[in-house]
């Protein structure tokens, strides 16, 4: 294993994550959507944070991430970039603000980089979206593409099973992967497809592949906070490690504290003035 390259306190770009994929060094990205936690991921090293659209599941209660708008992103995203100094912050362009409109898509993308201070956004698709990439990217916005499940088009899908297993659409993600590259993109994001097909693509392109249930051969991998630190209980993929259960921990302190203000121990004599 290659010595570490991101150690020190200096910002992560899109050009550090590329020296990282050619000399070995996996990437971590964990989504956040708030300063409390961004200041957490920044302090402990995270390489990269995406502020997801996932935050209309998980901030806003949604059944899916289509409901979430343009300023909420924005709104999400600036709460972030004030606490994440390292960390490359990349912000999903939402449902409805890129697809079938490439001027609509920049325009979508310019909001979100000016009004947040975000360093680089990420879009859902791959030849069906390239125009609006390729516009994006001529206006100097870098930008993250994402393939294989892809949470916006979940009514086209109907399910949230494991994409690309058939040679059809395994064809067309490698194709999309190879087209994505040539558009410009930085990095991918592989989701929930095959590992051998995943180590694949990840082998065949020179930009960084991310996973998040795309097994173990791509470049990097990324979960979405809540899920990893135990706060969702409710969504349990294969492919997420939880390595905390805070829903538990959260739970025990507010009882507690219901439990000593009825019981008129709390403040006690010291936690008054």
């Amino acid at each position: 294993m290659s010595t570490a390259i991101n150690s020190n306190k200096s910002k992560i770009t899109t050009h550090v994550l590329q020296e990282m994929k050619l000399k070995g060094e996996k990437i971590a990205m964990l989504t956040a959507y708030d300063f409390s936690f961004a200041k957490i991921l920044d302090t402990s090293g995270i390489d990269v944070i995406l502020v997801g659209d996932s935050a209309s599941n998980v901030m806003a209660g949604y059944d899916s991430t289509l409901p979430i708008t343009l300023n909420d992103m924005i709104y999400h995203a600036s709460s972030v970039v004030r606490a994440a100094k390292r960390p490359l912050v990349v912000v999903d362009l939402p449902f409805g603000t890129y697809q079938g409109n490439s001027k609509e898509a920049l325009v979508s993308a310019i909001r979100i980089m000016k009004e947040s201070g975000a360093n680089a956004v990420k879009l859902e698709g791959g030849e069906e979206i390239l125009e609006s990439i390729k516009r994006i990217i001529s206006a100097g916005i870098p930008v993250m593409g994402h393939l294989g499940l892809t949470p916006q088009s979940i009514h086209k899908f109907g399910t949230y099973v494991v994409r690309a297993t058939e040679d059809k659409e395994a064809n067309q993600l490698r194709l999309d992967s190879k087209l994505l590259e040539e558009a410009g993109c930085f990095a991918i994001i592989l989701e929930k497809i095959p590992a051998k097909l995943a180590a694949e693509v990840t082998q065949s392109v020179r930009i960084p592949v991310i996973g998040i249930g795309a097994g173990g051969g791509v470049d990097g991998q990324v979960l979405v906070l809540h899920d990893m630190l135990g706060i969702t209980q409710d969504f349990s993929p294969r492919f997420l490690r939880r390595y905390h259960n805070l829903k538990e921990e959260v739970m025990g302190s507010v009882q507690a504290y219901i439990k000593d203000v009825k019981s008129q121990d709390f403040p006690n004599e010291r936690e008054q003035y």
